[in-house]
C-alpha cells in the first residue's frame, strides 16, 4: 500500500479492503476450481460446437477471470485507511449531500467497492466534481467543468463517514 497517491489509486476503507481481498481470494482459489470442474464436465457431453453449458461456462470463466484483474489491481494499488473523521470536511469515504441547482444530491465520495452492495450513487474523488468538493466544509460553496464545458455551482451541505 503506498501512501503516495498514484492516478490509479483508489481510497478504500480498511473493511472494503477486507471484504475484496476475501472475494479474490475465493474466486482465485475455490472459484476457479469449480469453474474448471463445470467445463470439464461440460467438455465430456461431446461436440463443443453447440454445447450450450460449455460455452456458458467458458463464458463466466472470462467474466471471472476479468473480476480477478479487476480486483488485483484495485487492491494493489488501493490506499487503506480508517473512516475519515466526523468532522464535515469532505474526504473519500464519506457520504456527501450538496445542493445543485437548487436539489439536494446525496452521494458517497470515493471508490464504487467502498459501497459494496448499497444503491447509494458513488462520485470518485477523481471526478470533476469529486475533485472540486475534496477538503471544502459544510456551507463551503466550489465550481467545476462539466464534460460539456458548462461550469456548475455547489454548496456542501453535509458530510459524514460512510457507515456500510
Amino acid at each position: 500500500m503506498s501512501e503516495t497517491a498514484t492516478p490509479t489509486a483508489s481510497y478504500l476503507t480498511q473493511e472494503a479492503f477486507d471484504r475484496l481481498k476475501a472475494e479474490l481470494d475465493q474466486m482465485s482459489g475455490e472459484g476457479r476450481t469449480e469453474i474448471a470442474k463445470k467445463i470439464e464436465a461440460a467438455r465430456e457431453e461431446g461436440d463443443l460446437k453447440e454445447n450450450g453449458g460449455y460455452h456458458a461456462a467458458k463464458e463466466e470463466q472470462g467474466k471471472m477471470e476479468a473480476r480477478i484483474r479487476q480486483l488485483t489491481q484495485l487492491l494493489e494499488n488501493a490506499i487503506v485507511g480508517a473512516k475519515p473523521a466526523d468532522d464535515g470536511v469532505v474526504e473519500p469515504g464519506m457520504v456527501v449531500t450538496v445542493d445543485m441547482f437548487g436539489d439536494e444530491v446525496k452521494f458517497l465520495l470515493g471508490s464504487r467497492e467502498i459501497a459494496g452492495d448499497s444503491d447509494l450513487d458513488v462520485y470518485s474523488e477523481k471526478s470533476p466534481l469529486g475533485a472540486a468538493i475534496n477538503g471544502k466544509k459544510i456551507g463551503d460553496k466550489a465550481s467545476y467543468t462539466a464534460p460539456n464545458g458548462k461550469t456548475i455551482e455547489v454548496s456542501v451541505k453535509d458530510a459524514t463517514p460512510y457507515s456500510g
